[in-house]
């Protein structure tokens, strides 16, 4: 056998360590593995690959990124075209990838990436290619596995970012807003706030109303706490966003890093006549070392992805269903949007602890 081995989508801590369990468990297999660089892109025009031996993954499994890079723009079914005349027009390229996969001899691929990237590779198994899905975002929004690697160390550096606010917030008795990824989903705000024991929480799936954010901060200068956390992902709104009763309406909605923390900011202030600060942790969360429990679960997401090709598992994903890793299709898994449930018990815990979600 001869595995093709990408990374898509943006990077996340553990990338390096799924690589690493794959070459092995396949080189171990006495199969033979090539890294496909800047994911499904390195497959078009010519080819941007590279062996991967053992030599190739030894002592990469600590570090962050992905020794392949990767791209959230090189989606083979729509990938910009440049014409004779400079203008660039969005082409379906899969038939010179498939060209491509077959002249290079590879028998399966290993796709390691979320949504997007499984979309991909679900579009490119119904037009005959082989390939095994690995689930990878720091979001933690892919369904049908309980996490994904990356997210951990996600939620611990939110977390040391919270706990060194916490000083300088009650030393100035500010309000400090910091802002976290989470577009559509808010599992790294919802984890990083009440391990980190913030005050408020926004997430996307709980719309906000600011008066009710400006009322917890209210009542802890009330109890003599002249100080208040507020961590919010990206992707939260307003109930008056959500009803229209705004200039800033969801449909037109940017979501752009930076703008929530920039809003809550001045409306808290406003509300409050607090002085706010606002951070916004942005990419530093897809940085790093892997943490010990992210690099185990890439570690067993490598290994699983060969083993679903060694049983022709085609158009399938490795995921975690506790305590077990299991296959399932890419097409379920797509189809379903994982997001918090508002009922969750680590709702209810933040709910039961003060911290206010904003509604």
């Amino acid at each position: 056998m001869k595995i093709g081995l990408l990374t898509g989508g943006g990077d996340a801590p553990g990338l390096n360590a799924v690589i690493r369990a794959a070459v092995l468990a396949a080189v171990n297999r006495g199969w033979e593995v090539i890294g496909i660089r800047h994911g499904f892109a390195g497959l078009l025009g010519e080819p941007d690959i590279v062996p991967l031996t053992r030599a190739e993954v030894r002592g990469i499994a600590h570090l962050g990124g992905t020794i392949l890079k990767t791209t959230n723009r090189g989606n083979p079914l729509c990938f910009p075209v440049r014409g004779v005349d400079g203008t660039v027009s969005e082409q379906d390229c899969t038939s010179e990838l498939m060209e491509n996969t077959r002249r290079l001899g590879i028998d399966a691929l290993v796709a390691i990436g979320g949504d997007g990237t499984l979309g991909i590779a679900l579009e490119l198994v119904r037009r005959g290619l082989k390939i095994v899905g690995v689930p990878k975002t720091i979001d933690n929004d892919v369904s049908c596995t309980i996490t994904t690697f990356g997210f951990d160390t996600a939620v611990n550096t939110a977390i040391e970012a919270l706990d060194k606010l916490h000083t300088t917030a009650e030393s100035h008795d500010r309000v400090l807003v910091m802002e976290v990824m989470g577009r559509h989903a808010g599992f790294i705000a919802l984890h990083a706030g009440v391990a980190a024991t913030a005050d408020v929480i926004l997430i996307p799936e709980i719309p906000y109303d600011i008066e009710k954010v400006c009322d917890k901060i209210r009542e802890r200068d009330a109890a003599g706490k002249n100080f208040s956390i507020v961590i919010a992902a990206e992707g939260a709104y307003s109930k008056a966003e959500a009803t229209g009763h705004s200039t800033l309406t969801m449909e037109h909605r940017p979501i752009r890093a930076g703008s929530v923390a920039e809003h809550l900011v001045e409306d808290i202030h406003e509300g409050t006549g607090k002085e706010c600060r606002s951070l916004v942790l942005g990419h530093l969360q897809r940085g790093g070392m892997p943490t010990g429990y992210d690099r185990l679960l890439a570690t067993r997401f490598g290994a699983a992805a060969i083993s679903a090709v060694e049983n022709e598992k085609w158009g399938e994903m490795v995921a975690l269903q506790s305590p077990h890793l299991v296959t399932v299709p890419i097409e379920e898994v797509i189809r379903q949007e994982k997001r918090v449930d508002p009922s969750h018990d680590i709702v209810q815990a933040a709910r039961a602890t003060g911290i206010s979600l904003g509604d």
